[in-house]
C-alpha cells in the first residue's frame, strides 16, 4: 500500500507547493483536488491544484515531471459533487466536469477519478436508483472506453440542515452498493472506501472490506468521534454534525490497527489517502501543516 493525503485541505498552496509538502512528509501520492475553476459551496471543496478543463499534454507532462522528481504518485483525480442534484442545471455542470476528470485522469496515466455518486435528497431511495441508472451508465461506459476507473466515495453528504433530509450521496450502506453495482455492472466502477462514515451510521466498517474487496479502488484514511452526551440529547435523527466531529487519524473513533489489518488480508495493495477535515486543526495554516505531519507520522505505523 501507498500512504498520501487528499489535497483538499491544502487550499491555500498551488499545486507545486502542494507536491512540495506531500513529498517533505515522506509521503508516496496524493489525491487531487480538481474542482472547476470558482467560489465552492462547501468546505474543503472548491479547491482546483489541475484544472482538468484545460490540461494539454504540455502541462500534463509538466505535472508528472514535477511529481516525478518528488516521487510523489497521483493516486486519483479527485471531484466530489451531486451529479443527481434536483437542480438540472447544476447536475450537468457536475456532470461534463466529471467527462473532464476523466479525460484529464486518461492524460496524466493516472487512470482513476474518486467522485460521488450523489442523490436527489428529496426524493425515495428507490427513485434514486432508476436515476442512478440514467445517469450514470454513459459515464461509466465512456470512463472504459478512456481505461479510467471511477471510486465512490461513501459518504452519506447528510451533514447539516441545508443538507436534509435525504442528503447528496446515495453509496452510504453495502445494500445500496450492491444494487448500484447491479444497475452499474462495470469492473470500472467501485469504492473509495472510507471508514469513518460508518461510524455515525452504526454499521460495521470492516465486514464490508471483505465483502467487497474486488471493487475496493482507492482507500481513505479519516477519523470521526462521536460524542455519545450529545447524542443522547438529540438522538439519531439530528443532523450528524450536532452529535459527531471529523478527527485526525488516531483522535476518533476508528480502530486503525485492525483496519489496515483487513486491507491486508484482503491483499489491497493500492492507493490509501489521509483525508483532514478536523477543525482543531485549522487555527491558521501553518496548523493545517502541522496536521499533515502529525497524520503521517500516525499512519506510518500501520502503512510503512
Amino acid at each position: 500500500m501507498k500512504l498520501g493525503i487528499v489535497s483538499a485541505i491544502l487550499d491555500q498552496s498551488n499545486f507545486e507547493e502542494m507536491i512540495d509538502i506531500v513529498a517533505e512528509n515522506g509521503l508516496d501520492c496524493v489525491e487531487v483536488a480538481c474542482w472547476p475553476k470558482g467560489k465552492a459551496e462547501r468546505r474543503y471543496a472548491g479547491v482546483s491544484h489541475i484544472d482538468t478543463v484545460n490540461l494539454t499534454k504540455e502541462k500534463a507532462e509538466e505535472i508528472l515531471s514535477y511529481c516525478g522528481d518528488r516521487g510523489v504518485e497521483i493516486s486519483a483525480l479527485a471531484y466530489y459533487p451531486n451529479p443527481l442534484d434536483e437542480d438540472l442545471e447544476k447536475r450537468q455542470e457536475a456532470i461534463d466536469h466529471l467527462y473532464s476528470l476523466i479525460d484529464a485522469s486518461k492524460m496524466l496515466e493516472v487512470n482513476m477519478i474518486t467522485t460521488f455518486i450523489g442523490r436527489m435528497q428529496h426524493k425515495t431511495i428507490s427513485e434514486n436508483l432508476k436515476e442512478v441508472e440514467t445517469v450514470w451508465k454513459p459515464i461509466v461506459k465512456y470512463a472504459e472506453k478512456q481505461n479510467v476507473r471511477i471510486g465512490i466515495e461513501n459518504c452519506p453528504m447528510l451533514f447539516t440542515e441545508d443538507e436534509w433530509p435525504g442528503g447528496q450521496n446515495i453509496m452510504t450502506t453495502p445494500n445500496i452498493w450492491r444494487q448500484v453495482f447491479e444497475i452499474l455492472n462495470s469492473d470500472f466502477i467501485g469504492l473509495n472506501y472510507d471508514p469513518s462514515h460508518f461510524i455515525w451510521q452504526q454499521i460495521d466498517y470492516i465486514k464490508p472490506l471483505y465483502q467487497f474487496k474486488e471493487k475496493i479502488f482507492h482507500v481513505h484514511y479519516k477519523d470521526i468521534k462521536v460524542f455519545h452526551e450529545k447524542l443522547a440529547d438529540v438522538g439519531v435523527m439530528a443532523t450528524p454534525l450536532e452529535y459527531m466531529s471529523p478527527k485526525l487519524p488516531g483522535l476518533g473513533d476508528v480502530d486503525w490497527a485492525k483496519y489496515v489489518s483487513t486491507l491486508t488480508d484482503i491483499r489491497y495493495n493500492g492507493y490509501t489517502c489521509i483525508e483532514i477535515e478536523d477543525k482543531a486543526f485549522e487555527k491558521d495554516y501553518d496548523d493545517v501543516k502541522r496536521s499533515i505531519k502529525q497524520s503521517s507520522r500516525y499512519m506510518r505505523n500501520f502503512v510503512v
